[in-house]
């Protein structure tokens, strides 16, 4: 048995690459009698204006995050134009510690319409895009540990001739809407407009508007959101200096809430194969 092992991934700040990528080297390894894993990271937008074409001798492990429940609404037009043509895949969906919702069997769902046969799928645990504090540092070992063993069941199910059988994954239908926080009030508010300031630390090193998914940070004035901001916590995180930073009321008071509630809490990966 000779696939094509292939990685298709948003990963803003790293943690669904390092799921998705552990995963098809250990599988390479086994499946591939060339371990070299194709890899096509479409976090950035040049990438997500290609078109990706898969075939029925490729695995491809699919990862993306999961934003309020779901798969980031912004990577839907994208998702829709990549074929599977029977290509056998994983779906990963990576969440901050508090619920995955029904982000992963959307993703099956949308993975299916595409063409690809869904063999397995999993919901791993990374750092929250809000935060550094809630999940910090997950993946960690342990997350890699099961990441693995997830690994050798799917080769174990390519092997042994049971990826025909159709997958079943936690989730609704139909899905959940989008999860909103809300005020102290309980009533739903929206923070889609909030966008990063900068501070008088920034030393203008442009890496905030290469790293930004969306493409929305001017080149010639970084403190300028010309886009959407999907609060992916890129520019913050990655920021050298530490000069981009969120001051929005209902931002911070979600973002403070999901610490105090979850930080002590220890969600733990799980996968469906």
């Amino acid at each position: 048995m000779n696939f094509k092992i292939n990685t298709l991934y948003f990963s803003a700040t790293g943690t669904t690459e390092k799921i998705v990528n552990s995963m098809a080297q250990i599988i390479a390894k086994d499946l591939s009698e060339k371990t070299a894993v194709n890899t096509i990271n479409f976090t950035l937008p040049e990438a997500r204006r290609k078109t990706f074409c898969f075939d029925r001798d490729d695995l491809v492990i699919l990862g993306v995050p999961v934003y309020a429940g779901r798969v980031p609404n912004v990577l839907l037009k994208f998702l829709s134009t990549v074929s599977g043509s029977g290509a056998k895949a994983v779906a990963v969906v990576l969440y901050g510690n508090r619920n995955y919702d029904d982000a992963l069997i959307e993703f099956k769902d949308i993975l299916e319409s595409d063409g690809f046969d869904v063999i397995a799928g999993g919901a791993f645990i990374g750092e929250h895009s809000f935060s550094m504090t809630l999940a910090a540092g997950r993946p960690d070992q342990q997350d890699m540990a099961v990441a693995a063993d997830f690994a050798d069941k799917i080769i174990n199910k390519m092997k042994t001739g049971g990826e025909g059988a159709t997958l079943v994954v936690r989730g609704n239908k139909p899905y959940r809407d989008y999860y909103r926080p809300k005020d102290p009030d309980g009533n739903p508010v929206s923070i889609l407009k909030v966008i990063p300031k900068t501070n008088s630390d920034c030393t203008d090193c442009k890496l905030c508007c290469e790293v930004c998914p969306m493409g929305s940070i001017d080149l010639d004035d970084v403190s300028n959101i010309t886009g959407i901001c999907i609060k992916c916590g890129a520019c913050i995180k990655k920021c050298p200096v530490g000069a981009k930073y969120f001051d929005d009321e209902k931002y911070l008071r979600h973002k403070h809430e999901l610490e105090d509630e979850l930080t002590p809490i220890r969600r733990e990966p799980e996968y469906f194969i």
